[in-house]
């Protein structure tokens, strides 16, 4: 097993993670509605998939 012969510096270390980052989750035009929702997901706003209705929409409460 591998071990380390010298001890890892912070400034190192940081700048191996500093390509850690969140990112922001792609976003596609729905082909029904052309709102925008999740890739290869049931569009929220019209129920729609792959020009097929899937789920009904929620209708709105008053």
């Amino acid at each position: 097993m591998a071990v380390p012969k010298h001890r890892t510096s912070k400034a190192r270390k940081r700048m191996r993670r500093a390509h850690y980052k969140a990112v922001a989750p792609s976003l596609a035009k729905c082909s029904h509605c052309h709102q925008p929702k999740p890739a290869h997901a049931v569009c929220p706003n019209c129920g729609y998939y792959g020009g097929r209705e899937i789920v009904k929409p929620k209708e709105k409460e008053e």
